[in-house]
């Protein structure tokens, strides 16, 4: 065969590019246009008259005061294969169908399932995502109803439930807001307290004794105590960490926030990557490394082989994102080796005196929720937002029904009755099949789980104690990355990928020399591929968070 020439192979890769080029191109047009077609502003909105059924009130929600006696059926699509699609035949959901007399069809899927609905397929009810900045979400004004308006029409006393802030937070250009989301913290949510921390660093109790209780805080400590774990406790990995991918575990940002690396500067976006005292953490890494204190097996765990050993307590210490979802391996260890439990300790300390600025769910929140244009029933769909969104929703979903799954305290606590109590600590899969509390979690909220101890696992209180004080919110930080299909948004995934790999790399050097070449070529990198573009983007989005949330 014969072998091509420089220019036939450039030729091909340009055509390859043209290609692929050609293809996002007519995705994003799939999508647009498919919002006009099978659910977009082409679509007759469908404002059906209540004038039979009731009278709106401010002070009142509405599913309370409709008489519609026929039961309505909604279909709702989760764009998740994993969502419980079950309906009405547990605590939470079965008093959601007596309450507001409906009943929910759930469809779940994957980003394919949900354009289909955008080039002509019948629309849901109901929409939910996972990502508030896709492109989907963004055209929702072409495809869903507005929150304001179903509001106005409908159920005013929705405004008194939904945060104000939020609905800022979400406001298209069009001066509307179409989507809600859950687990929205605002700078109230903040400053109340009611949020924990999610984020610690951790050492085995019996490891932190028998070491005397050292401190960790400089560089020279964290790499002696790891050293002396090495030593004293050998079948132990002496540090862990989150599996390394997106983000680059608990070593990335994590440990920036852990260290107090800024979130800005001068008031445009920072490059916390580069901060000097972050720099300095991830050579002491490299020593600890060179070490031996730190596996190369930690680099090449899942998540799967990271939570095995996290219940086996293989680790003597770890630098932990995500504390309540290992909530229940921690547990599973603690619960057979009391007195060896893990504890949070201060850990890595900034070498320049910074506090910690630990991150939490932010305003943007995780999953997000519409009301499409195509909704056979908008009056009752906003009264479903309504309703979960109220202090009566919000306790049904984090703790049933009182008196049949929990008992209110006098100190204005609650607590799961016995029985149900038992049931979720050793009989989690039919708790979850019969109760479902903690799951069913649309517009579910941070600050209900305050009201009990039972809404996090024994093993984390202690860390979530240690967390107190050390939050700050990263809300100028959120959805400030290029917007999907641009020049810049392609730059910055390839300048993702090199930075993970990057600090792998720093972390695994031999030497300084090594060291140093791959952070020059991370620098020369992001030189090379528009990162000057990205800040630019990245400086106006800053500048829009911050005149949504008055902090200008």
């Amino acid at each position: 065969m014969m072998k091509m020439n420089n220019g036939s192979q450039k030729h091909n890769g340009l055509r390859k590019q043209g290609l692929l080029l050609l293809t996002i191109m007519i995705v994003m047009a799939l999508i647009v246009s498919g919002c006009g077609s099978g659910g977009g502003s082409s679509k007759k909105e469908n404002w059906i008259s209540i004038e039979e059924r009731y009278t709106p009130r401010a002070d009142t929600p509405a599913w309370k005061l409709d008489t519609k006696e026929e039961l309505t059926e909604l279909t709702w699509y989760v764009n998740a294969d994993w969502w419980n699609t079950d309906f009405g035949n547990d605590v939470v959901t079965k008093k959601i169908k007596e309450d507001l007399n409906i009943h929910i069809k759930f469809i779940t899927g994957d980003d394919t399932k949900l354009n289909t609905f955008f080039a002509g397929g019948e629309m849901p009810d109901l929409i939910t995502t996972f990502d508030s900045h896709s492109p989907v979400a963004q055209k929702a004004a072409t495809w869903a109803l507005p929150l304001n308006d179903l509001a106005e029409k409908y159920d005013p006393y929705f405004n008194t439930v939904a945060a104000q802030d939020t609905l800022n937070w979400f406001q298209l250009k069009d001066g509307k807001t179409y989507g809600y989301p859950n687990y929205s913290n605002t700078q109230a949510d903040y400053d109340s307290g009611n949020i924990p921390a999610k984020t610690a660093f951790i050492i085995r109790k019996d490891v932190y004794e028998a070491l005397g209780k050292p401190a960790m805080g400089t560089p020279e400590q964290f790499q002696t105590v790891l050293k002396e774990i090495q030593s004293k406790f050998p079948s132990l990995v002496p540090f862990g960490f989150n599996s390394i991918g997106e983000g680059t575990g608990s070593l990335g940002d994590t440990l920036q926030d852990f260290i107090g690396v800024p979130l800005e500067e001068q008031g445009g976006f920072y490059n916390r990557n580069l901060d000097e005292d972050y720099l300095m953490w991830v050579r002491t890494l490299n020593a600890a490394y060179k070490d031996g204190s730190i596996s190369d097996d930690s680099f090449a765990d899942d998540g799967t082989t990271f939570e095995e050993k996290v219940k086996a307590g293989k680790y003597a210490t770890m630098l932990l994102d995500g504390t309540p979802q290992q909530g229940g391996n921690l547990q599973i260890y603690m619960s057979d080796n009391l007195g060896k439990e893990y504890i949070a300790i201060d850990g890595p300390q900034s070498t320049l005196g910074r506090t910690p600025t630990l991150n939490q769910s932010g305003i943007t929140g995780w999953m997000i929720s519409f009301i499409t244009k195509s909704c056979k029933d908008p009056a009752k769909a906003i009264q479903v937002f309504t309703y979960l969104l109220s202090e009566e929703g919000q306790m049904l979903m984090n703790y049933g029904v009182e008196g049949e799954t929990y008992q209110k305290n006098t100190d204005g606590t609650v607590a799961f009755l016995p029985e149900v109590k038992e049931l979720q600590l050793n009989q989690p899969d039919t708790f979850k099949k019969q109760y479902r509390m903690g799951e069913f979690m649309f517009f579910g909220h941070d600050r209900h789980k305050a009201l009990s101890d039972d809404a996090f696992p024994e093993s984390i209180k202690q860390m979530q104690e240690w967390g107190k004080g050390k939050l700050k919110p990263h809300f100028i930080l959120e959805n400030i990355n290029p917007d999907q299909g641009t020049p810049e948004a392609r730059a910055l995934t390839a300048i993702n990928a090199k930075w993970n790999t990057t600090l792998v790399s720093m972390i695994r050097s031999k030497n300084d020399d090594e060291f140093n070449k791959n952070l020059e070529d991370y620098k020369s990198f992001l030189a090379a591929n528009s990162w000057d573009d990205i800040v630019k983007v990245r400086n106006e989005k800053m500048k829009a968070n911050k005149e949504k949330l008055g902090l200008q």
